[in-house]
């Protein structure tokens, strides 16, 4: 087996003492399977370092996980180790994708060599943008979220918003769009809650596959009325925007911009390769409803 460990760097004793935890646990291992390990801080790491590995592990927290996993195909399981976990501290990270932390660690590694860690297959969106002159672009695919907005964050977003043969004219603070595990890191808390409990209700199991929310923030109470599926939605089919903004962008889970002008096309779905994500004592899905 062939393992590239990611840990965050950020010279904090907590997470130093963490990397030390799992070196020196692997090692120990090594003495009973069969694989090699190599060692990349997150701020070093490269799309080329993730070529022809068996397992990633990543040492951090949920950013430090998100950061990275834009480099993970769909054929890697990761398995996301929590440095510095909030039940030991409350200044710690909640780490809702890190199945495992370091107290675990020994424990859950070997539960993986021996073929009995969970795996989730997470969904993720993408984004396929085509400038004017049909050039076409696709994002790194996202785990959490993906926002479409005005690079200039004083200006409204302004776009001809399309699903299926509805064509909408709308301008909003930008499209906010997540999937089902990716809800409570930014969806959630730009809804009302009667608004975000009212789309959930429509969630039926498995459905996290191949269904996603959207929302369009920002927008009057009149536009919200007129056409419910242009503000918000849960919904399957892909939803495409053409830009009335001098220069917009594509963020996906916080990361790298993409950056279009007027007259693109953004088109966004879920058909981005999922990333499957090692779990041990919950499945993902028990895991956010805890966390609900």
């Amino acid at each position: 087996m062939n393992i590239l460990a990611v840990f965050k760097k950020n010279f904090e004793s907590v997470h130093d003492s963490s990397l030390e935890d799992m070196q020196r646990i692997l090692k120990q291992c090594q003495q009973n399977y069969d694989f090699t390990v190599e060692y990349k801080a997150r701020e070093l790491v490269r799309r080329s370092d993730f070529i022809g590995r068996d397992l990633v592990i990543v040492l951090g927290g949920d950013g430090t996980l998100t950061s990275i996993s834009h480099n993970v195909d769909s054929k890697t399981p990761v398995m996301g180790v929590n440095s510095h976990p909030r039940s030991s501290d409350p200044e710690g990270s909640f780490g809702f994708y890190m199945g495992s932390s370091i107290d675990l660690f020994e424990h859950d590694i070997i539960a993986v060599f021996e073929g009995k860690a969970i795996e989730n297959v997470l969904p993720r969106l993408q984004a396929i943008v085509e400038s004017t002159s049909g050039n076409k672009f696709t994002t790194d695919p996202a785990m959490n979220d993906l926002l479409i907005a005005n690079t200039h964050q004083y200006a409204p977003s302004r776009y001809h918003l399309r699903r299926g043969s509805n064509n909408k004219e709308q301008h909003s603070s930008g499209l906010l769009f997540s999937t089902w595990y990716g809800q409570g890191a930014w969806f959630r808390n730009v809804l009302h809650k009667e608004d975000f409990q009212n789309i959930a209700n429509r969630y039926q199991i498995g459905e996290e596959r191949t269904h996603y929310f959207v929302v369009a923030r920002d927008i009057s109470h009149q536009e919200r009325n007129a056409t419910p599926w242009a503000w918000l939605d849960w919904t399957k089919d892909d939803t495409t925007i053409t830009s009335d903004m001098h220069r917009g962008f594509v963020v996906p889970d916080g990361w790298d911009e993409v950056h279009f002008n007027r007259g693109a096309t953004v088109t966004v779905n879920l058909d981005a390769p999922p990333l499957h994500l090692y779990t041990f004592r919950k499945t993902m899905n028990e895991v956010l409803t805890e966390s609900l």
